[in-house]
């Protein structure tokens, strides 16, 4: 395949002219700053954020960079993965006209974004076994088709994706493929971010808000050719990362090794929940997960429901997600795996349960 980027843009995107913001035509640090109509006597808060933030986060990506295994301009920044997902669906796919492919059950956010975006979807869902239905996707590729988007590990059901079933795609497909990793620092393999050099239709998605802990600096990662990168900076807002979440993202990967220290608690608390959910007489299977949760699947004959279930949790302030009526998930409840304090908790409701049978 001879994958061309511009031949999936719009064409108005390429003749485009970005915003120039003041921060473009001078990068400097030093000076007297007289050039973004900023409020020079400071701020009303105690720390100063009077001056606009770097508009393409230069010190995140050089450290990021390493980490990642890629180069700082194959690194795009946004206001958490939603920014990305809807800037690439804006940046390939002309409304009305053109598509994007999605794969349910997975994140909803492709779906939202098409939506918003007026762009028709096609959805070709995963086998029983939360896998690419390869032959069926393939066929289902129209001309106009100009993203995929490929959940791995997958939300909700937190499985790999099987990573030949994306080589495929990534080889037959003349359009974006867009790998979601969010869950990826909690599953026991390789990033498809390895394969950027050699695929240049491969988008990678991944996240502060998990493994990190991040989640209240919605802040998302973006790696991609440095082509595609230009094209993302381009047609992003001139300051989509505030300062503060630069600050605390920088100071994030200088404890990149307490991130890792979270990451194999979880994943201890995953098995350890995992054994004693599937211990209660009102639990039919827990899927196995390269996740941070659970995808649980009640309705156990003669047993309370998924929708009775999540019902009582709630009652009993244990919040989970309700995915039952998500096809293929039926009779399923999305658990995310808490502290050990908390999934006793979970348990301990659960436990209740046995009493409440259906009538």
């Amino acid at each position: 395949m001879n994958f061309k980027l511009n031949s999936i843009l719009r064409p108005h995107i390429l003749s485009l002219t970005p915003y120039s913001s003041a921060r473009d035509e001078y990068t400097g640090r030093e000076g007297v700053f007289l050039d973004a109509n900023e409020n020079a006597l400071g701020s009303a808060t105690v720390a100063n954020y009077n001056r606009y933030p770097d508009p393409y986060q230069w010190a995140i990506k050089e450290r990021l960079a390493p980490l990642k295994g890629v180069r700082p301009e194959q690194i795009f920044l946004g206001n958490g993965s939603d920014e990305p997902i809807d800037l690439l669906i804006r940046a390939t796919c002309t409304p009305e006209q053109d598509s994007v492919l999605v794969m349910p059950p997975t994140y909803g956010m492709y779906e939202v974004s098409a939506n918003i975006n007026n762009v028709p979807l096609i959805r070709i869902p995963l086998t029983p076994g939360f896998q690419i239905d390869l032959p069926v996707v393939l066929a289902a590729i129209q001309e106009n088709t100009k993203l995929l988007f490929v959940c791995s590990p997958n939300n909700p059901t937190g499985n790999l994706i099987d990573r030949q079933a994306v080589l495929s795609l990534l080889e037959q497909f003349n359009g974006l493929v867009v790998v979601d990793e969010a869950y990826i620092d909690f599953a026991d393999t390789e990033s498809m971010t390895a394969l950027l050099d050699q695929f240049p239709n491969l988008v990678v998605l991944q996240t502060f808000s998990k493994a990190w802990g991040l989640a209240a600096l919605r802040l998302g990662m973006c790696f991609a050719s440095e082509e595609l990168i230009r094209v993302l900076n381009k047609i992003k807002p001139p300051y989509n990362i505030s300062a503060p979440t630069q600050e605390l993202a920088l100071d994030a990967i200088d404890h990149v090794t307490q991130k890792e220290e979270m990451v194999a608690k979880i994943l201890a608390e995953r098995a350890v929940l995992s054994e004693k959910l599937l211990s209660l007489p009102l639990v039919q299977q827990v899927y196995p997960s390269d996740a941070n949760f659970l995808l649980v699947r009640f309705d156990q004959p003669g047993g309370p429901d998924a929708k009775t279930v999540f019902d009582h949790l709630i009652s009993q302030q244990v919040i989970v997600r309700d995915r039952s009526k998500v096809k293929l998930c039926e009779g399923c409840l999305r658990i995310t795996v808490g502290t050990a304090d908390e999934n006793s908790r979970l348990l301990e409701v659960l436990s209740q349960m046995k009493v409440l049978e259906r009538a």
